[in-house]
């Protein structure tokens, strides 16, 4: 049984101070992506390099999820937690270091930005295993809910917080003082008084291991149709129109920066932050696969309205609708995915939906922008919306949820 109560997960001392961890490392991840991609764009003016850095962050999940998932397994998470917190903060001095000096080459930039990548492919899986550990089954699912509104506070305070601190000291010591961000997380967890759930983890060694896990959790249909939700709607649409949003932005008549375009960037993440607190607080939609499609498809029906709209507060109003469904269904699908997970393979488990959710993000960039170039952005984004609303159909029908609800 789930624990109905509002802000379950809140109750307990040792997950609020998580919560507040976790918010506080996200900001520090967004900050630095505010910063570098400033400096990145005024010295090279580079859109290869701009590319890169999208593909770059999204890569590692795509190929590594999974092994550092079955480091949770197998390691103390706490300690794979600060060894990617020690790798953000590694990256922020180096971006520091040579802005400092006048030495940034497109290279480093290009080292930099992998690292980057490394970093948070080491702290996702690892965060969701300790999850586990730091409360009870019956709070699991207000948990993980929490831990997605922690990671879009923290996305909705970076571009504030690190547009301050640019013009408040410039980039080079704002992202140096970005580095201490992170620290409170790495001091947290040394503290933290902490006993992991025995487990006898298998050792993963190489892809045959890999193809292993999915095998085990085939059977599982809810498992599999959470991970096929997951990729397909990274692949088609994911997180992409956010790069595209400078020309929504022109095209609603908001071309320049200021605050209407600043309210497009934040009104998606707004609406994720929004439904965190509500679903909360009310303890509404608890975990069912159905429920999880039917969100999804009302995503991409907000997802093609906004492609289409020419009003600029229909269109605000519409990005603030699709990051509500957004956060709801994806914090649903996790949740499934971490309670039917075999224990033995949790981390492994939630690294295969990692690489599925975050690593197919990698593509989501040709459907939208690439076809952007073809069709138009508002055409490309709408096509792809449809596109993955037929997908997840198709997909909600075949695992027979439509006929009966799936707990």
């Amino acid at each position: 049984m789930s624990d109905a109560r509002s802000f379950a997960a809140l109750r307990h001392p040792r997950f609020r101070a998580y919560f507040a961890y976790a918010a506080l490392a996200m900001m520090a991840d967004s900050i630095e992506h505010v910063i570098s991609y400033w400096i990145i764009f005024e010295k090279f003016e580079s859109p290869a390099l701009g590319g890169f850095a999208v593909i770059s962050h999204w890569l590692p999940f795509l190929l590594f999820s999974v092994y550092s998932g079955a480091l949770a397994d197998r390691f103390d998470p706490r300690r794979i937690i600060q060894l990617g917190m020690a790798l953000f903060m590694a990256v922020s001095l180096g971006w520091g270091l040579l802005f400092l000096t006048g030495r940034l080459e497109m290279w480093h930039a290009a080292l930099l930005l992998v690292l980057h990548g490394l970093a948070g492919v080491l702290w996702s899986p690892a965060a969701q295993v300790l999850i586990h550990d730091l409360v009870d089954d019956e709070r699991l699912h207000s948990a993980i809910r929490l831990t997605a509104t922690a990671r879009w506070l923290g996305l909705l305070a970076g571009p504030a917080v690190g547009g301050l601190i640019l013009l408040a000291i410039g980039p080079t010591y704002g992202i140096l003082l970005n580095a201490l961000i992170y620290l409170p997380m790495v001091l947290w967890l040394w503290r933290l008084a902490y006993r992991r759930k025995q487990v006898t983890a298998p050792r993963l060694r190489a892809l045959a291991d890999v193809l292993a896990t999915l095998r085990a959790i085939s059977p599982d249909r809810i498992l599999v149709s959470m991970m096929l939700l997951a990729g397909g709607t990274s692949l088609l649409v994911g997180n992409a129109y956010q790069a595209q949003m400078p020309e929504f932005a022109r095209d609603l008549g908001h071309g320049h920066a200021g605050l209407g375009y600043s309210m497009l960037l934040g009104a998606d993440a707004a609406g994720a932050l929004a439904a965190g607190l509500l679903l909360e607080s009310r303890a509404l939609l608890p975990a069912r696969a159905r429920s999880a499609f039917v969100l999804a498809m009302l995503w991409c029906a907000a997802i093609a309205a906004f492609a289409a709209a020419r009003s600029y507060a229909l269109a605000l109003a519409l990005l603030f609708v699709a990051g509500f469904l957004e956060l709801a269904f994806n914090a649903m699908a996790q949740t499934l995915v971490q309670l039917r997970a075999p224990a033995p393979i949790r981390g492994r488990v939630i690294g295969l939906y990692a690489m599925s959710g975050l690593g197919m993000r990698t593509f989501s960039g040709v459907s939208v922008g690439l076809g952007g170039s073809l069709l138009g952005i508002h055409w490309a984004l709408g096509a792809s919306a449809g596109a993955l609303l037929v997908l997840t159909a198709i997909l909600f029908f075949a695992a027979g949820f439509a006929s009966r609800p799936a707990a």
